[in-house]
């Protein structure tokens, strides 16, 4: 099990580092936005030739160098939606008395862009990767793309915890399409589903030679799952989720969201008063 602590580890250090860095980027001055842009594409593009590159290697040191391209290539969508740069063609609230279906299909009026342009990428990095042997990066996108869709959808049906202070202000419209509420009938099923793969992955690891490239991207991928499992019980559990990366969140003021008067849905879509919010979730 030693020689699982390092891949361990390290997944659970770029996941935390990470997601700080976007933060952190995202509650500076617009101003900056340019160049947190700039950068975090000239990584983006780095990473991907770095994943043509590891695709036909088969030592543990290619499967790391894969899984960091792969988060670098996910870290640039995720900054580029919370600096408002690719959202969607509606970028409005919920429009008044909607519900059920068009309120469905007007938030994915608002994520619309960003949900294309994480396809095109997942589908280029299957393409880059494609009957190669080292897929670490494939599945760890895959795997991604995965709880980003879940999260997306448990916070559009309604969870406890919304983390209103993750919101930016040039993104507030996007609270109106969210409520919130002890549990969704979604979240027992997608969480159930996540940790039969993730004990799944954990085998495959666990059968593996101590050490071997298999079992380090094995241990890399089934981390960042159980890591997004753990995300998904935060979004219903009385604890708060950003403490972690108070570290990122201080001395900014893009985050600093004004209240907000929202529309209450219908008493048949929550069973508790609801204030609705947004947690754009990772």
């Amino acid at each position: 099990m030693l020689d699982a602590v390092l891949p361990i580890g390290f997944a659970i250090f770029v996941w935390w580092f990470s997601t700080g860095i976007v933060l952190l980027l995202d509650g500076l001055p617009r101003t900056t936005f340019r160049w947190s842009h700039l950068i975090s594409s000239l990584l983006a593009l780095g990473a991907l030739v770095g994943l043509l590159h590891t695709a036909p290697q088969t030592t543990p040191a290619g499967a790391f160098c894969a899984f960091t391209c792969a988060l670098l290539v996910w870290g640039w969508h995720e900054l580029s939606f919370l600096t408002g740069w690719v959202t969607g063609p509606r970028q409005q609230p919920l429009g008044e008395g909607a519900l059920a279906w068009p309120r469905f299909r007007q938030a994915v009026q608002t994520i619309l862009w960003h949900e294309l342009a994480i396809l095109a990428s997942g589908l280029l990095i299957a393409t880059i990767t494609w009957d190669q042997p080292n897929q670490v990066g494939t599945r760890t996108f895959a795997v991604l793309w995965f709880l980003r869709i879940s999260a997306k959808l448990n916070i559009f049906l309604g969870v406890r915890n919304l983390s209103i202070e993750l919101l930016p202000v040039h993104l507030k419209y996007l609270g109106s399409y969210f409520r919130r509420r002890a549990m969704n009938l979604l979240f027992p099923f997608v969480v159930s589903a996540a940790s039969a793969v993730a004990v799944f992955i954990v085998n495959q690891a666990l059968d593996a030679a101590p050490g071997s490239t298999r079992a380090v991207g094995a241990w890399l991928v089934s981390t960042m799952l159980i890591l997004g499992i753990l995300e998904h019980w935060l979004l219903v559990l009385p604890l708060e989720a950003t403490a972690l990366w108070r570290w990122a969140l201080k001395d900014t003021t893009g985050r600093q969201t004004p209240t907000m008067n929202l529309p209450k849905p219908p008493p048949a879509l929550s069973t508790t008063p609801t204030d609705e919010k947004l947690l754009h979730a990772r």
